[in-house]
């Protein structure tokens, strides 16, 4: 007996060997059959759909949970336009903490303020509190006097501080518990969940730049122990977790996380994916790493995490370990350092089925193209980063390069893989959105960014499930609606494929099962 047949419905498997289907059965939490395979079939629960749209579930692989769930928790500055707005935001939170606090705030953005906040400002409203308000970006950071005294390397007197700065001055935060983080994870997958998401990679734990507490992935293993974990989770582990170890030579590890556990470990609901390796910044906070400066007058060609020399030798030992790699990349030079180690890498080495992946590649040269074809290399972009920052971008980096941004085009003609993901918090989650951004190149304000760059429906569909679970190492359970795979679907009220573009994004997402269960 079946344990759910759903009818009526309109089936798109994103399987070329069966494209369509009515009616669907799922036994066990597996996809057992479709259409006559199943038709007439006792079932426990059947679900007339009354010609809804079924698709596998949307795989976001590239995906901050703790992160977004602290982040909503926390108070928010990210709707004020005026400097003493904020400030206004920081007092009132001031006023309701005990002495000596640590009060997180999110949504930091000096670009949309009449004048940057200053260390100075900070202090006059917080009363001896540490104050820390989180960049939009993720990238930077801005705290007052109290936080800098507790990291008086750090620098930058004015308070606003990115990268490794940011990454010093977090490291003097007392650790989040695991029961808070366990919260904040079951937070965010519930909208992950709302929005049709299935499946995602968490993009670093265990790091020094982002890293909640050195036992970050315990909060994953107690939400999921606990029933908090309603999504299929990769956990990609920063590479600054990474130590030295003394194996045999012939396993060629020189460094590992403890146990020597890498890509693979795990099943069913959680499980570890790629090494992330950061090799430069972000757009926002004009870190990202460029060849040619940004066209805002400052001069600045942002930057790289660490030497070129050093980002190799730890992308080499990753692949050497046999680890899939996720090096973050945005701004071209970094894309030029990720390219010359993964080849290097792979000239020690060959692995052809590693899948490396280069994480946002956010600005890519015509040039920089066929390298990613040639090391088989996937592309992990944001589409919404363009659909809400796009302006922006394309501003800060001038018309000679705009239409480089976030490329989806001219990925595919050069037969490179194309995986759509988030980066949420950082930008809207929702994958409908951003296939919509991929279809017209449109950002907020209407302005279109590399016409060129437009994909096609069915290439966005592929890019949020087939290519992306490809790119986690998933293809064989999740991905497409195939007999034997896992009944990870979301019931769409509309077929993407035939609304205009313009409504995709207003599609309502229904249901949502995982495992076949549509139960929170």
């Amino acid at each position: 007996m079946l344990d759910t047949r759903i009818t009526n419905a309109r089936v798109l498997t994103m399987d070329p060997a069966r494209p369509t289907a009515r009616e669907l059965g799922v036994w066990h939490g597996r996809i057992v059959g479709l259409d006559e395979e199943v038709a007439g079939l006792p079932a426990r629960r059947t679900l007339d759909l009354d010609g809804a749209v079924v698709l596998p579930g949307f795989i976001d692989p590239h995906v901050h949970l703790t992160w977004t769930g602290l982040k909503a928790a926390a108070p928010s500055v990210a709707p004020c336009q005026r400097a003493d707005d904020v400030l206004r935001v920081v007092a009132q939170a001031v006023a309701g903490s005990p002495e000596g606090a640590w009060l997180d705030f999110g949504g930091y953005d000096q670009r949309t303020l009449d004048r940057p906040v200053t260390a100075a400002d900070l202090d006059a409203v917080s009363a001896g509190r540490k104050v820390f308000l989180g960049h939009l970006s993720g990238h930077a950071c801005l705290v007052n006097s109290a936080v800098l005294e507790g990291a008086p390397a750090v620098g930058r007197p004015d308070g606003f501080l990115a990268e490794g700065a940011m990454g010093a001055a977090l490291r003097t935060r007392p650790p989040h518990s695991l029961a808070e983080l366990a919260g904040a994870i079951e937070r965010a997958a519930l909208t992950c969940r709302a929005e049709g998401i299935t499946a995602c990679a968490e993009a670093g734990v265990g790091g020094r730049l982002f890293g909640r507490t050195p036992v970050e992935a315990a909060a994953y293993q107690r939400a999921h122990e606990t029933g908090r974990l309603p999504l299929r989770v990769r956990l990609m582990v920063a590479a600054d977790a990474l130590h030295p170890v003394t194996a045999a030579p012939e396993d060629t590890t020189s460094r590992a996380i403890d146990l020597g556990l890498r890509t693979g470990f795990g099943e069913g609901r959680l499980s570890l994916g790629a090494l992330k390796v950061f090799t430069d910044g972000g757009m926002m906070a004009r870190t990202a790493a460029l060849t040619a400066p940004y066209s805002d007058g400052s001069g600045s060609s942002g930057e790289l995490q660490d030497t070129p020399e050093a980002l190799t030798e730890t992308i080499v030992a990753g692949h050497l370990a046999g680890w899939q790699l996720a090096v973050h990349a945005i701004g071209d030079r970094a894309v030029d350092v990720a390219l010359d180690a993964l080849e290097t890498a792979q000239r020690r080495a060959p692995r052809p089925d590693a899948r490396h992946r280069v994480e946002h590649a956010g600005l890519v040269r015509p040039d920089q193209l066929p390298r990613f074809a040639a090391l088989g290399v996937t592309a992990v972009v944001q589409p919404s980063f363009l659909r809400h920052y796009g302006d922006d971008y394309a501003t800060v980096l001038g018309a000679d390069r705009a239409d480089w941004l976030y490329r989806g085009r001219a990925f595919l003609d050069h037969g490179v893989p194309l995986v759509a993901s988030s980066d949420r918090p950082v930008a809207d989650g929702a994958p409908l959105r951003a296939i919509q951004f991929m279809v017209e190149r449109a950002s907020l304000s209407g302005r279109i960014i590399g016409p060129a760059e437009a994909v096609t429906v069915d290439e966005a569909l592929r890019a949020y499930t087939t290519d992306a679970a490809r790119a986690c190492h998933w293809e064989s359970e999740t991905g497409s609606l195939t007999p034997g795979r896992r009944a990870d679907l979301v019931v769409l009220g509309d077929d993407p494929r035939r609304v205009e573009p313009s409504k995709i994004g207003d599609i309502e997402v229904l249901r949502t099962f995982l495992d076949g269960d549509d139960r929170l």
